[in-house]
């Protein structure tokens, strides 16, 4: 299952001191903390979920000439007979505001026993570019002309949200799974919905948003009769913010719903 938490790594920002402008949009995007609760939305008949709950703390930060991102992940799931099993993960990345790097660390964790690390960093230009794994094994492998990084994603698919279009796909290289990037459909629902009073979180106002669902695929299997290995879909502002996301797992679907949202003032770079 796909369950990612980003920790905090602003002391490896000097490495992009030398990065190139950051990518249109990028000025949109704003620090934040957000904190979800998590709940079983529903269950395929044949896995026997009976209950699911958790939380989600992730954080942005704005690192200059990069972000650093922290997400904190723990889920308890619960079956017909009553057996538990709690994950927690942690999952850290620092990308470049010019999408050209980034460095990434996960570890996830089952009833206690480490059951996976990822950690290492990518470069990326327009002709292509790599990624080097230190965890779980050493390894390398090349990355095709336009894979995208995850904040980078992000703003690709609020732009194509604001002029109208229906989808975007695109590689993605998140770091979450040592085997590499993974296709992606982002499909946008609804249109793009202008800013409205928002009485549970005032500081969203002023800001524009759109639904969207990702859809995750191995390279290779997207499009056609393909099953994504993992699926979420949310209500993303303008700003970067998500408030409201269901994430499918496959055997069940999770929602997260922010329940805390403090925004970092901008500037000081």
């Amino acid at each position: 299952m796909k369950y990612v938490l980003l920790a905090a790594v602003l002391a490896l920002a000097p490495v992009f001191a030398n990065a190139a402008g950051p990518v249109e949009g990028a000025a949109d995007m704003v620090a934040h903390r957000a904190a979800y609760r998590l709940t079983l939305d529903r269950s395929r008949d044949t896995a026997g979920i009976q209950r699911a709950e958790g939380a989600m703390l992730f954080e942005v930060q704005d690192a200059c000439e990069a972000w650093a991102t922290r997400q904190r992940f723990t889920l308890v799931v619960t079956d017909r007979d009553g057996n538990t099993v709690e994950t927690s993960s942690d999952y850290s990345t620092l990308e470049s505001k010019d999408g050209q790097t980034l460095r990434f660390s996960l570890t996830q964790v089952t009833e206690g026993a480490v059951t996976s690390r990822v950690s290492g960093e990518a470069t990326q230009t327009e002709a292509g570019g790599r990624v080097v794994f230190t965890d779980p094994v050493p390894n390398e492998m090349r990355l095709a002309p336009g894979t995208l990084f995850p904040m980078i994603h992000t703003i690709r698919a609020l732009a194509a949200a604001r002029a109208g279009q229906r989808l975007l796909l695109a590689p993605l290289l998140d770091g979450t799974t040592a085997d590499g990037p993974q296709d992606t459909t982002t499909v946008i629902t609804g249109g793009w919905q202008a800013p409205a009073e928002n009485s549970r979180f005032p500081a969203l106002a002023p800001f524009g948003h759109a639904r969207m669902r990702i859809a995750f695929f191995e390279p290779g299997q997207q499009g056609g009769a393909s099953t994504p290995g993992y699926e979420v879909s949310l209500r993303y502002w303008a700003n970067g913010v998500a408030d409201e996301m269901k994430m499918d797992f496959g055997e069940f679907i999770v929602n997260g719903q922010m329940l805390e949202l403090a925004l970092a003032p901008s500037g000081g770079c």
